[in-house]
């Protein structure tokens, strides 16, 4: 497959975590998506490489694009802060567990959509809820689920937490 698709949400209140992400090739539709993250920033959509210190960018190259447009300084600094640092560990984590092949590391890109509510306040919570819900995405992206099979058995068994927002 030249495209895997993962998503999860974790946490509650505002500072739930909500991931979407692709992983692929470089030379892939994911590369190209990757690629176009970086070099096409906007106003209150500053993408960044994950990174788990400076210098030291995770492998596979993982990109996070902001979900929601960031209007304040504060925000800007939970998504570099604490997102950013769960979503590296996370994918480093993931390639340390086996999950991402460590030898696809220099194949394989991630995008990596990270949602911050902009009257999220607790950095902790922030980390945590995206650090589970990076990981959780990337396992279900790397073994193909949910299934359509498992998507039509639970089209029923339960709601979608933000349905009446």
């Amino acid at each position: 497959m030249s495209m895997f698709v993962g998503e999860a949400l974790v946490g509650e209140g505002n500072e739930v975590a909500h991931i979407d992400l692709l992983i692929g090739s470089k030379d892939g539709p994911v590369g190209t998506a990757f690629a176009n993250a970086l070099a096409s920033q906007s106003a209150g959509h500053s993408n960044l490489l994950a990174v788990v210190r400076p210098n030291l960018a995770v492998k596979p190259a993982t990109v996070m694009i902001t979900k929601v447009t960031l209007k304040t300084i504060g925000q800007a600094v939970q998504m570099f802060g604490p997102a950013q640092t769960a979503v590296a560990k996370a994918v480093v984590d993931s390639v340390a567990e086996g999950i991402i092949p460590k030898d696809q590391g220099e194949e394989l890109v991630i995008v990596c959509g990270v949602f911050i509510h902009p009257k999220a306040a607790d950095n902790k919570k922030i980390h945590d809820y995206n650090y589970e819900a990076t990981k959780q995405a990337i396992a279900s992206a790397m073994a193909g689920k949910p299934t359509a099979e498992e998507t039509i058995a639970q089209r029923d068994a339960g709601e979608h937490p933000f349905k009446n927002f």
